[in-house]
Order: structure tokens, then sequence, then C-alpha cells
């Protein structure tokens, strides 16, 4: 992570560049407009459930298994072919996610290394901890130059301090820097694309942001596409303050649409057609 000169809340100076409080408050207004609708008052557990699974599906195809909502929800065994063994992990960190948020604060790192064993699902010796010297990096659709795992280390150490230190940072910067970190430094052996959105919808809904966890920001990333979303990664790694508040816009938008397919759903159970 780069910001733009020293700063003691360096989470705070990325929520003040340019077009960044713009994104931060349409974020906010879309938040607001699924909190208001009536079916939120009373079936708020069936809004968070399907934004749940939409979530799983929109995460599992950046990372190459796009399935159709309606095959997700056939499915019963993810233990086949490569494509279910990645929706299979996308569905158990979605589960899992809510069950870290009180853990977040205090130890992140902790929650990540949970986040990577929940998703690989192995006994590998390699599993729940970040990557040493020397192994490699299963993550094929992301093409950026690997950092070191010192380096990896390093800067994981970092983002754990500004977590647990707090600060005035909106929850969409926060969120934003989390994913492009786990993504930039791809601090695991395997899954980093998955653990990145699930530790970002971990920060929206834990900040307070999503409380009820129906604005999936995954939907939105997998539906603005992998390429637009590889491109705004490109600017997070520049460390430019203009690739960075492309970044952290980006994941803007990935919100309001999660945020607009909840209220889709919310509509379609106001109809009867759900």
């Amino acid at each position: 992570m780069s910001t733009t000169g020293a700063s003691a809340d360096p989470l705070a100076a990325l929520g003040a560049l340019p077009g960044v409080p713009e994104a931060v408050e349409s974020v906010r207004k879309a938040v607001d407009r699924v909190y208001g609708h009536r079916i939120m008052r009373r079936r708020s557990n069936e809004i968070t459930s399907e934004a749940a699974l939409r979530g799983a599906r929109g995460s599992a195809a950046l990372s190459g298994a796009d399935w159709a909502l309606e095959e997700v929800r056939r499915r019963t065994d993810f233990s086949g072919d490569d494509e279910a063994r990645v929706m299979g992990a996308a569905l158990r960190l979605t589960a899992e996610a809510g069950q870290l948020l009180s853990i977040w604060r205090q130890s992140p790192l902790r929650v990540l290394a949970r986040l990577h064993l929940v998703a690989a699902a192995e006994g590998d010796q390699r599993v729940g901890r970040p990557r040493q010297e020397g192994e490699a990096v299963d993550e094929p659709l992301i093409e950026l130059p690997l950092p070191s795992a010192a380096e990896a280390h390093g800067r994981l150490e970092g983002l754990s301090e500004l977590i647990i230190a707090g600060g005035s940072a909106p929850a969409l910067v926060t969120a934003a820097v989390v994913h492009g970190e786990l993504l930039a430094l791809r601090p695991f052996t395997s899954h980093n694309g998955l653990v990145a959105r699930t530790a970002e919808r971990v920060v929206l809904v834990g900040s307070g942001l999503d409380p009820k966890s129906v604005c999936a920001a995954e939907v939105g990333h997998a539906e603005l596409g992998r390429a637009a979303y590889l491109a705004a990664l490109d600017g997070y790694v520049s460390g430019t303050p203009e690739g960075m508040a492309a970044w952290i816009s980006h994941c803007g938008k990935a919100v309001e649409l999660g945020a607009r397919e909840s209220t889709a759903v919310c509509e379609a159970l106001q109809r009867g057609a759900a």
C-alpha cells in the first residue's frame, strides 16, 4: 500500500483523494436504499441468505468458476473438478465470514489465516499460514509481479497494525485497501482472490456500513467484469493517487451493484415472485 505523504492515519488520507468522497457518499446512499426497503424490515434473513449465495457465485466467477446462479443452487457436491472446488471454497468462505467479525479488529492476521484454511479445506502444511520463500502461488488469473515472502509478511503486518489501530477512514476505503493489498501480495499459496474478496466483506459488515451483509460487493465485482477488475487493481498496485482512487471507486461501484441486486431481490419478494 502506498499513500500520498506522511500521515498518522494513511487510510483516512486515501479517503480524501479526488473522487473518493463522492464514491463513499454514493455507496452510503445505495446501502440506505436497500436497508430502507419495507421487505428488509420483515424478511431481512432471507435477503442476507440470498446475498450470501449470490456473493459466493460472484467471487467464484472472478476465480474462474463462472456458474449460473441456478447451478449453484442445484449442486450439492463441490468436490469434483477444479471449478467445483473453487465454487465450494467460495460458499464455505461466505458462510465463515460472519463468524469472524468479532475477531477481525483484534487479530486480522488470525482471521486471514482462518479464511485460507476454510478455502483450501485440506491438511497441507502450507494452508492457513502466509507463504514462505520459494513456495509457489497458484493464482493464475492475477498476473502481477509477485512480491517476495518477506515483503508480503512485512506489508501484512503493517496492514494488521492499521486495522487494529482503527481510525477515521470510511469503511469503503478500508475494505478496498484490504482487498487490494491481499490481491497485490498474494500472501498464501492459493485462494488469495477468494480470501481477499471475503475480507472485503468482513470489513464492510464489521464496520457497520452493511451490518446485515446484504450488499455483496462480490456480485458487483463480477458484474463489472474481470477485465475492469484487473485494470483497477493495476491502479492500486501503481501506488499513484489516481490509481488508488480508481481502485477505491471501483470497489464502491461493486458495493452499489451488490446493493442494487439485493434491492431487486426485495422487489421480487414483495411481488411474491421469489
